[in-house]
């Protein structure tokens, strides 16, 4: 495998619309994030040859629910909050999704999100469908207080539409370990199975492990990630030791991201988040920056790396960029500056299309999300597991399996490429898509 450029075009032009788009009556708005992601996957779909009924069912999620619910403020005001739970697909199991606290929680950004949870659990095949969900708020603004009961309303206000075997929430931006909790104990005090502890607190992964939670959840996206470039990077001819690598985001996916690779000998050079932007030649002591940013909030005002633009961020010369943050933040403007041979895409969807056809142009060889960003989800299968059955893996258990899981889910993908001569993106979907159209020809259609 090479980093040329493919063949066969992978991306579909920017001027051409799938037929499929209007026929689910999506509106023309080349920038929306959920056309995007949609367009790209009807790509793959057409390569693959997939049936037009299936293509449709993939276009549009099967429910969109949107609940706006009172909190009560620690001023004593109430203040009305905005939430949403897209379910797109349950033909291979239970919708499963995380959920976001974020003041730029959007019903299209959410539905994107939905989508690409679908296409990865096939990918990895774990038997779940596609869910997504989040509140319109800052939780940096809210105390604990607010944040409980955030969460304990939401919850509240969709608990008729989720459960433990059929659609079962996570952490994501802005949500944690103790969210998960919240939101566990109050489904189950509003439910009939809480004769049932135990099995009413399968309705959310990400827990602490005192309630349930799974040993190696809180590293697993960033433990995925590693997996997928130790499996991948030989093929590309880079080595792990002395390889260096930038993140965008510092949170829990490219922290771990970044302490992992560090112990498997990688240099940490640059890193960028919502603070700001920091690189050392040298190296950055990714545990040190990682007790910076817990107590300060971000990588801005580190004092052992020096500071610097947007733009040279992505200008900074690496083997490996790992976006870790939101969406849509490799641009094509982006994507003209990056410097590096390798992309693996922790966060999803971080690269726009306009912004993949410049990678594509450019030979920069990506490593899509619904690859590199799986380990989550496949560990929160896993506590999913154990909280079924009443057991407790090891964490070098969870790490054994999530790798075999990681490296079939890359061979998948690599087969694809190969079979259809495309890029990373395309035959990642294509391997995902084929997944699912089996299970559509096994099951049918009712009636």
């Amino acid at each position: 495998m090479t980093t040329a450029t493919p063949s066969r075009p992978a991306i579909t032009p920017a001027n051409v619309r799938n037929p499929i788009l209007d026929e689910v009556g999506l509106p023309l708005d080349p920038d929306n994030l959920y056309n995007q992601t949609v367009g790209v996957v009807l790509t793959a779909a057409e390569m693959l040859g997939l049936p037009k009924f299936v293509q449709l069912i993939m276009a549009q999620p099967k429910n969109e629910i949107m609940v706006h619910f009172p909190v009560k403020m620690d001023s004593g005001e109430y203040q009305l909050f905005k939430g949403y739970r897209v379910q797109h697909n349950n033909a291979l199991g239970p919708y499963k999704g995380g959920l976001r606290f974020h003041h730029d929680v959007h019903l299209d950004d959410v539905k994107s999100l939905a989508l690409l949870m679908t296409m990865k659990c096939s990918l990895v095949h774990i038997p779940f469908g596609g869910g997504k969900g989040g509140v319109k708020c800052n939780p940096r603004d809210l105390s604990q207080g607010e944040l409980m009961r955030v969460t304990r309303r939401f919850c509240a206000a969709i608990s008729h539409a989720i459960g433990p075997d059929y659609d079962i929430p996570a952490p994501d931006v802005g949500t944690n370990a103790q969210v998960m909790a919240w939101f566990a104990d109050t489904y189950e005090s509003l439910t009939d199975s809480n004769r049932n502890s135990w099995d009413a607190l399968r309705v959310v992964t990400g827990k602490p492990v005192e309630i349930g939670g799974s040993l190696g959840r809180e590293k697993a996206t960033g433990q995925g990630v590693v997996d997928v470039l130790v499996e991948m990077l030989p093929e590309l001819g880079i080595k792990m030791e002395g390889m260096k690598f930038s993140l965008i985001g510092y949170g829990n996916v490219g922290s771990w991201t970044g302490r992992i690779l560090a112990k498997l000998g990688a240099k940490l050079v640059a890193v960028m988040d919502h603070t700001g932007a920091i690189r050392s030649d040298k190296g950055i002591d990714t545990e040190a920056l990682a007790e910076h940013v817990a107590k300060s909030g971000g990588v801005g005002a580190y004092g052992a790396a020096s500071k610097i633009s947007t733009e040279e961020f992505y200008k900074t010369k690496v083997d490996v960029l790992v976006p870790a943050a939101l969406e849509q933040m490799i641009k094509e403007q982006e994507a003209r500056w990056i410097d590096a041979k390798v992309i693996a895409e922790g966060a999803n969807a971080p690269t726009t299309p306009g912004g993949d056809r410049v990678l594509n142009e450019r030979g920069i060889e990506v490593l899509p999300a619904i690859l590199c960003n799986a380990g989550g989800v496949t560990v929160s299968y896993f506590e999913w597991i154990q909280n079924k059955s009443c057991t407790r893996w090891t964490e070098e258990r969870v790490d054994r399996e999530l790798n075999q899981h990681m490296v079939e889910a890359a061979a998948r993908t690599k087969r694809a490429r190969q079979r259809y001569g495309c890029d990373m993106r395309t035959a990642s979907y294509i391997a995902s898509l084929d997944n699912i159209a089996k299970a559509y020809a096994i099951r049918g259609i009712f009636p």
